[in-house]
């Protein structure tokens, strides 16, 4: 199928596919004319792509883990173990900013909650 085919069937844009290829995630047969020949398993591949992208990993690390992603039903499982270690890696890589930004939430709230002018009167 072509990539306005891939567009229409998984509902991302061509522009969007064309990403994906770039970034290593598609590979599509090239025919001699030079229009991108894409299969059914690469709809599927779309799908997953989405997830990992939907759950906060890089397109770099997706490259590596999407050879051993497979379909348990709505979400995905790793099936090669290193592959499972990078998503660990990555989970850990979120907790650690996740657990940054709602340091930083928590003292911007602290900074907020100091009334200037009740500030001013007390000092007085």
């Amino acid at each position: 199928m072509r990539i306005g085919e891939l567009s229409r069937r998984t509902g991302m844009s061509v522009r969007g596919l064309r990403y994906y290829e770039e970034q290593g995630l598609l590979r599509p047969q090239r025919r001699a004319s030079g229009y991108r020949e894409f299969t059914e398993s690469d709809v599927q591949s779309v799908r997953r792509i989405r997830i990992l992208i939907a759950a906060g990993v890089p397109t770099r690390v997706i490259a590596e883990v999407l050879p051993c992603m497979v379909d348990e039903g709505r979400y995905l499982a790793p099936t090669c173990e290193e592959m499972a270690e990078d998503l660990r890696t990555e989970l850990d890589r979120m907790n650690r900013d996740i657990a940054e930004r709602e340091a930083a939430r928590s003292i911007l709230q602290s900074i907020l909650a100091v009334d200037p002018r009740t500030q001013a009167h007390a000092s007085t």
